[in-house]
């Protein structure tokens, strides 16, 4: 039976592991995807900063260019108004030289401004061209970081669900080792009982076969007893009536002569004399206990900072060092002549320590972290004061 107990609590420890082990990888791929989806995000951002601010760019240079281009058309119809009042001044004869050397002038002039204008159309249709393709790149980067913000949601979800299916399996991992605690207390419990059952000579009827000897000691030693009892029983009903002669004043019978023999006044001298020193020797014992008693108490005082005095029966009085007032003082109460187990008795006192009595005697069960933690409390108000 134990060794399939301790079979059974292997395996349970080795599920408990293998569950763990199981719960921490997933964790861990999940933890890591969704750290990959958050630098896959914040390079898509940093894509989508870059062509924003190439777009915005190219729409400056956009804009500028089409100021030169209304910068050079203004610049034209100025030469054209120019030029058509220069030639109104001139006569005829000088008109026509003139009016060729200008129309050739004028017309290299055009050709250069229709060249440039080709160019800057060029350049605008190219710049507009980028400024579209830098548009839809960045619109198509925006859809993409829509898609990595929703799977980063639904990995952030199934992170959430998951984290909260390993704290559900982290609190039944602690019920059962709780409850695997528990087992091996009750069978160490039941180990020793049976060993204690075993020494005190408890057997197994199914296993173990008992045999008697014809001689046994055992039985001689009772019935050596048995007849040792009667014997005594027979002697003290002599004395008895013994007694009673002797306190009616009679003489002694002659069947209990034999019974009686005083001692001399010698014999009986150094019984007193005994007796005496006995009881000097017990009276000094007494001075002697009685001043280590009274030392130990002294030292407890001042090591512990509590003074112990006994008032009934099983029941034991402290009082610190730093108390306030002489009646503060604490009781607590063994619930065996051992003193194996303490308990607090409430006192005026002790109704003003709730929390330290919450904490260090109902959750942690300890009385020396609670009378420690009420030394520190009492020593520090006196500091303060």
């Amino acid at each position: 039976m134990q060794v399939e107990n301790n079979c059974s609590e292997f395996n349970l420890i080795n599920q408990l592991d293998n569950l763990r082990e199981k719960v921490e990888g997933t964790a861990r791929i999940l933890e890591k995807a969704r750290q990959q989806l958050q630098e896959e995000i914040l390079r898509v951002q940093s894509q989508l900063l870059d062509e924003k601010k190439k777009r915005e760019q190219h729409e400056a240079l956009v804009r500028r260019l089409q100021k030169r281009v209304l910068l050079l058309t203004k610049e034209r119809d100025g030469m054209r108004a120019i030029l058509e009042s220069y030639d109104s001044e001139l006569t005829p004869s000088e008109h026509s030289p003139q009016l060729n050397r200008r129309m050739r002038e004028a017309e290299e002039m055009v050709q250069k401004l229709h060249a440039h204008n080709t160019e800057l159309e060029a350049q605008l249709s190219q710049v507009l061209e980028e400024v579209g393709n830098h548009k839809q790149r960045a619109e198509m980067l925006e859809v993409e970081m829509k898609v990595l913000k929703s799977q980063e949601c639904t990995a952030e979800q199934s992170t959430v669900i998951t984290k909260e299916e390993v704290d559900m399996l982290r609190l039944k991992i602690e019920e059962l080792e709780a409850e695997r605690s528990k087992l091996e207390e009750e069978k160490r419990s039941l180990e020793m009982k049976l060993e204690k059952l075993t020494l005190q000579g408890d057997y197994d009827p199914s296993r173990t076969k008992v045999l008697h000897f014809s001689m046994n000691p055992a039985s001689l030693a009772k019935q050596q007893r048995k007849e040792e009892q009667q014997q005594l029983q027979e002697e003290c009903e002599r004395l008895r009536e013994l007694v009673r002669v002797l306190e009616g004043g009679g003489s002694i019978p002659e069947n209990l002569e034999g019974v009686v023999s005083f001692p001399s006044s010698q014999e009986i001298a150094e019984l007193k004399k005994q007796v005496e020193s006995a009881e000097l020797k017990n009276q000094r014992l007494k001075e002697v206990f009685q001043t280590k008693i009274q030392e130990f108490r002294k030292v407890c005082y001042t090591l512990t900072g509590y003074q112990i005095d006994i008032t009934t029966e099983n029941q034991y009085r402290l009082t610190s060092i730093y108390a306030e007032h002489q009646s503060d003082c604490l009781i607590f109460k063994a619930s065996s002549s051992s003193g194996g187990k303490m308990q607090l008795l409430e006192t005026e006192f002790s109704r003003t320590l709730r929390e330290l009595i919450e904490l260090h005697l109902l959750r942690q069960d300890s009385i020396p972290a609670f009378l420690s933690a009420l030394t520190l409390d009492l020593f520090s108000r006196q500091t303060i004061a």
